[in-house]
C-alpha cells in the first residue's frame, strides 16, 4: 500500500512541474493595421496567464509567453476571436468580425488592398 501511495504522489507531483510558467507559442492571426495588433495584443495580455503577447503586422504572427497553468493557445485564441480577429484555430463569428473599425475589415479584399498601398 505505501508503494501505491508513493507512486502516486510522485506521479502528481511529476505532472504538476511538467506545465511550463514560461511557455512560448506563435500563431497565426488575421489583422491588417496597427488598430488590429493593439486590439489583437490586448486581448490576449487579458488572458489569465499570458505574459507577453506581440503581433506583427506583416506576418500575421502573434508571438506568445505564457503560463501553462493557468491557460492554453485555445483560451487564448477564443479571446482573440471575440474582439473579431480570425486564428487558424478559431473564427471570429460575424458579429464579432463586423464589431471592429471599418479600416480593420481584413476579410474584405479592398480593405486589403487599401493597406497594401500605404505601405
Amino acid at each position: 500500500m505505501k508503494k501505491i501511495i508513493l507512486i502516486f504522489t510522485v506521479l502528481i507531483t511529476t505532472v504538476t512541474f511538467a506545465q511550463n510558467k514560461n511557455a512560448k507559442a506563435n500563431i497565426e492571426v488575421d489583422g491588417v493595421c496597427g488598430m488590429c495588433k493593439e486590439r489583437i495584443e490586448k486581448a490576449a495580455i487579458r488572458t489569465k496567464g499570458v505574459k507577453s503577447a506581440v503581433w506583427n503586422v506583416d506576418t500575421h504572427e502573434l508571438k506568445l509567453i505564457f503560463d501553462e497553468r493557468k491557460t492554453d493557445v485555445k483560451t487564448i485564441s477564443k479571446n482573440i476571436a471575440a474582439v473579431g480577429h480570425d486564428t487558424k484555430e478559431i473564427k471570429a463569428t460575424d458579429e464579432q468580425y463586423h464589431s471592429v473599425h471599418a479600416c480593420c475589415l481584413y476579410r474584405d479584399e479592398d480593405v486589403k488592398k487599401d493597406h497594401e498601398k500605404k505601405e
